[in-house]
């Protein structure tokens, strides 16, 4: 069988051992050098051009429904829950804990639930929204195993590496929020980052108020493509007496998108998390498509 492996940038190490698995079985092994960005972002044109009859697509679970053969490979990793201790007196506050973490750990958390329960707490474990697989895990753009439970839990925590993942949860939801990283046994409160993210909104709406021209970025990734939505907010522009047009592309070089210099603002319908963790790359605004339709709301007013 022909077949492309695709790996996200901290498994790419891991690419030709696993090529090389494959082919002592009589397979055809091809490795993409792309980069990419979870399971929404398939290397599904390289597998066809390539004549590949299934790709492998490493370190993520299975996001939505693809026309082609996607086998999925999380990466699960044993994680030292004893390390959980070290934060008791973070805790302490706190009666009802919701806990999230990623695929890598999801395995772990009815682990993680118990441990936080012999501390003496009541511990929730959310469903997410529909991306995300199994209960308690959290994506970049599904946040819904935190958000379903905000209204129960006195405090957030999330146990897993690196900060991608939570921000998206802080962002959604309103209670405090400790991050731990088990690898690194360090771990930290995120809630300074709703305020940041509160100003920036509030920031990029005003540095847009009188803008009239407006470029739609629209993916071309699987996972990412929401040209229906990018349709419809040219047309709500438009009917608001602006200019708008629809930019098409992959992985949105920022570089190039500054040299488009007639926009006067960007808005985004590809990856949700380009409108908050991105802004500042952009001499231009970068609107969400929420905060393009607020910011319309507050013209309205005037």
């Amino acid at each position: 069988m022909k077949v492309l492996l695709q790996f996200p940038e901290g498994l790419k190490q891991y690419a030709l051992k696993h090529a090389k698995e494959l082919e002592s079985k009589g397979d055809e092994v091809f490795i993409s050098a792309s980069p990419t960005y979870g399971a929404c972002d398939l290397a599904i044109d390289e597998a066809k051009k390539l004549g590949a009859e299934k790709l492998v697509h490493f370190g993520h679970s299975e996001f939505h429904k693809v026309d082609f053969n996607v086998e999925y490979v999380p990466y699960t990793i044993d994680a030292n829950i004893d390390l959980l201790a070290n934060i008791k007196a973070e805790l302490a506050p706190y009666k009802k804990v919701g806990i999230v973490t990623t695929v890598q750990q999801v395995h772990q958390i009815e682990d993680i639930k118990r441990s936080l329960e012999a501390m003496g707490k009541e511990v929730f474990i959310g469903k997410p929204y529909g991306f995300a697989k199994k209960q308690g895990q959290i994506l970049g753009c599904d946040i819904g195993s935190a958000a379903s439970i905000n209204k129960d839990v006195d405090c957030f925590l999330y146990f897993g590496g690196g900060l991608f993942h939570p921000l998206g949860a802080v962002y959604a939801t309103t209670k405090p929020f400790l991050a731990m990283d088990p690898f690194g046994n360090k771990w930290m409160w995120l809630d300074s980052h709703r305020e940041m993210q509160a100003k920036r909104k509030k920031a990029i709406i005003m540095r847009s108020i009188f803008a009239k021209k407006f470029g739609i970025l629209v993916s071309k990734k699987n996972g990412q493509h929401n040209l229906n939505l990018a349709k419809v907010l040219k047309l709500r522009l438009e009917k608001d007496g602006n200019e708008a047009a629809i930019l098409i592309g992959d992985t949105f070089d920022f570089e190039s998108l500054d040299n488009m210099m007639e926009f006067d603002a960007f808005v985004n319908t590809a990856c949700p998390r380009l409108a908050t963790d991105d802004t500042e790359r952009l001499r231009k605004p970068l609107l969400s498509a929420n905060e393009a339709m607020e910011l319309m709301a507050i013209r309205a007013q005037k």
